[in-house]
């Protein structure tokens, strides 16, 4: 488990850096973003994911790499979000926000951990390109929650899904190393 943790820890870091030099150039402007439009820009980035990965054509020229690592920083903004409401203008400073993306990313390698227990790390031998499909499944989960107004009869709610997608997005940063390779076949 302590590599795990490591290997997280570094993934989560290189997510936080960039989230950090983007509060800065940007402020906090996804402030005022709903909660659906956060789920939206995960879903664009996976479904580029999955693009790439079954074309294997680049045409933008960015790597898989800086996607996963959107979607983990998405993921934490719409925990934000959901946790304290969306707002009319931006009313967080940058340290404030990177702060607050901490916590939430703190409360998926919490949740993780225990997960980890129970399966075993299984993720370990799960091709990248199936951590991509399951975050497309959430993120249709999530939106038919958001669809139903919110609410489930006996499934997780959106909270729950986007701390999956966030462990999934680190888990194929974890598998795919620095090069961020996502074929389809795996990440050897």
């Amino acid at each position: 488990m302590e590599k795990t943790l490591r290997q997280y820890d570094a993934a989560t870091a290189e997510c936080v850096a960039l989230f950090t030099q983007k509060a800065k150039d940007y402020g906090t402007a996804w402030r005022v973003m709903r909660v659906a439009s956060l789920t939206d820009q995960v879903f664009i980035k996976a479904q580029r994911l999955r693009t790439l990965q079954t074309t294997g054509e680049n045409k933008v020229g960015e790597g898989m790499r800086p996607e996963l690592v959107a979607i983990v920083n998405y993921a934490a903004m719409a925990l934000v979000q959901l946790d304290l409401g969306v707002v009319d203008s931006p009313d967080l400073s940058a340290n404030e926000a990177v702060s607050e993306v901490k916590a939430r990313i703190k409360q998926a390698r919490d949740l993780m951990q225990l997960k980890n227990h129970d399966y075993g790390e299984a993720w370990r031998s799960m091709r990248p390109a199936s951590l991509v499909d399951l975050i497309l499944m959430k993120l249709l989960r999530i939106k038919q929650i958001e669809d139903n107004q919110g609410n489930t009869l006996v499934s997780e709610g959106i909270d729950a899904n986007f701390l999956d997608i966030l462990n999934y997005a680190v888990f194929a940063l974890v598998l795919t190393g620095a090069e961020g390779s996502l074929s389809a076949a795996g990440a050897e």
